[in-house]
């Protein structure tokens, strides 16, 4: 089938890829056309465990090619994905103007029946307004051309995206049309073949399944990091406790580890997207809007734990930060709660000293030449002449250090863990200060 994909961005450049991977023809638009030109040339714009191969076998095998023109991408594929950004307005709401700009596009260049595919996160009742979008540029063009609105939502995980889209646990597909559905079965069906996992649903209910599936992860994660502060006040362990509830399997285990909030592109931009578009509708989000107000102070716990521990004396100190993307295997740094806690450290006269292993690049993007941070080829070099370690990324490289060398380069035996990587006790046992998020012993900090 020939496809279409407008944004290579991770949904867009993850589904087109692995879409070209079963043997679809698949183009790729995007505007950035440096971005485009490096694709062309095999350089993946994001770093994603896998995809590079998957991006550049594909391109070399034509099945999945890449363009800026908007024009010769709409003649392309009978099925065009929107996959490009939703970010932020400055109330909250998701901006729907590239979505829509895609719409229009598709509008004014198709010739014969086309299926317009929502991938990005989209508020619900965006499928209408696409819908208004296309159906009034036909109108100016004075053209009735047949067109099929869907909602096919992605569940990518960043960091396990090619993975998570080549062996999904379901494939919601919001349509009103039979004509739509069938022909969305059959992009599908190389990832069917070992059961259904089509979840069909009218475009309104699929535009909420994804709003309320981040909202759901996010409620666990931010419910647990609650869980995590009142055990801190209350002396007991909350990884214990995190085991105890997880062994239910009405509970489970995923998404239940307290830290130092979360971040990303996607929950706390959904979050925030589905308070307001309660709001737009006079309905109050109490639970939402609470989840998003525990993420916003949790993102503050390291910063509080480390003001605390040195008399809220900063100033002229140096702090070793290890993860700086707001999750492992990723460079994404949108959001992530290492941002928060330097920029406070920077703003109490403190420096830092960084490593992360793959989000570098982003942030000397994100922060230039800023003579407060450091950033170190490793994390042994960002530890060097530092008054402390703060851990604000669980990548796999930081789970089990070298405690000698961290006590040997550090000026204080502290370490703030923002992950919950290290048992309290051990560190109590190497005379390592040891602060963790809801550790119950993490309170009692060796003398």
């Amino acid at each position: 089938m020939n496809i279409t994909i407008f944004g290579t961005g991770y949904v867009g450049l993850v589904t087109g890829a692995c879409l070209a991977d079963v043997g679809h023809h698949v183009l790729c638009v995007d505007v950035d056309e440096a971005k485009i030109e490096g694709l062309k040339k095999g350089v993946i714009p994001i770093y994603e465990p896998g995809l590079e191969p998957v991006v550049v076998n594909n391109h070399e095998a034509g099945r999945l090619t890449f363009t800026t023109d908007a024009e010769e991408a709409v003649k392309f594929g009978q099925i065009q994905f929107i996959a490009v950004g939703t970010p932020p307005d400055e109330d909250g709401s998701a901006d729907l103007q590239y979505v829509l700009a895609v719409a229009r596009s598709v509008g004014q260049y198709m010739e014969d029946y086309r299926i317009i595919v929502d991938k990005s996160t989209v508020p619900v009742g965006t499928g209408d307004k696409v819908n208004k979008a296309v159906a009034e540029v036909l109108s100016e063009r004075g053209k009735q051309l047949e067109y099929d609105i869907v909602s096919n939502p992605e569940f990518l995980k960043e960091g396990a995206a090619v993975g998570d889209f080549m062996k999904p646990d379901r494939i919601v597909v919001g349509a009103e049309s039979e004509r739509a559905i069938d022909i969305m079965r059959e992009v599908y069906e190389p990832f069917n073949r070992n059961h259904d996992r089509m979840v069909v649903t009218d475009v309104r209910s699929a535009e909420l399944i994804k709003y309320a599936a981040n909202a759901m992860l996010a409620t666990k994660i931010s419910f647990m990091n609650e869980i995590a502060n009142l055990a801190e006040k209350l002396g007991a362990d909350v990884e214990q406790v995190r085991l105890g509830i997880g062994a239910d399997p009405r509970i489970g285990y995923h998404f239940i580890y307290p830290g130092c909030g979360y971040g990303g592109s996607c929950f706390p931009k959904d979050v925030k997207a589905l308070a307001r578009t309660a709001g737009e509708v006079d309905y109050n989000a109490e639970l939402l809007n609470a989840v998003e107000s525990v993420n916003d102070r949790q993102k503050l716990s390291l910063v509080n734990k480390i003001k605390s521990h040195f008399a809220d004396q900063l100033e002229g100190k140096t702090f070793a930060v290890w993860g700086l993307s707001f999750k492992p295997n990723t460079d994404d740094m949108r959001e992530a709660s290492s941002r928060v806690l330097m920029e406070h450290l920077w703003q109490s006269g403190a420096k830092v000293q960084a490593y992360d292993p793959e989000a570098m690049k982003e942030t000397q993007r994100i922060y230039g030449d800023n003579d407060k941070l450091t950033l170190c080829g490793t994390k042994e070099q960002a530890l060097k002449g530092a008054d402390a370690l703060v851990i604000c990324t669980e990548w796999k490289e930081f789970r089990s250090p070298d405690f000698d060398l961290i006590k040997e380069s550090l000026s204080n035996a502290v370490i703030f863990d923002g992950r919950n990587l290290y048992d309290p006790v051990r560190m109590a046992r190497r005379d390592i200060n040891y602060y963790g998020i809801g550790r119950g012993l993490s309170i009692k900090p060796v003398v």
